[in-house]
């Protein structure tokens, strides 16, 4: 695996490269999209991009976990997570850069 982190700032560089925009064009459409999807998130929808994948909001109830150094029961309360099911597109392009 890569050390390397794809970033606002790549993102927006490379809508500047492809596309064609002033490179603040290109880093308010980035912003834009990343706050459409945040948006959606917090409201609870699912987030679908084509041939990519499905991000959703999950609720986990409270449950009773373990400390794992010291083996003490500790009640985890009940919260969102976000997940991220990717597409069987983009499962085979990831699978692919393995070999």
């Amino acid at each position: 695996m890569s050390d390397t982190t794809l970033t606002r700032v790549d993102l927006s560089e490379a809508v500047f490269r492809e596309v064609g925009l002033s490179r603040s064009e290109s880093a308010e459409l980035v912003e834009s999209v990343l706050e459409h999807i945040s948006a959606s998130l917090v409201r609870g929808e699912q987030v679908k991009i084509s041939s990519f994948g499905t991000f959703s909001v999950r609720d986990k109830n409270a449950r009773v976990g373990r400390n794992p150094k010291t083996g003490e029961e500790v009640p985890i309360t009940p919260r969102r997570v976000l997940t991220f099911r990717p597409s069987h597109l983009m499962k085979d392009r990831v699978s692919e850069g393995n070999k």
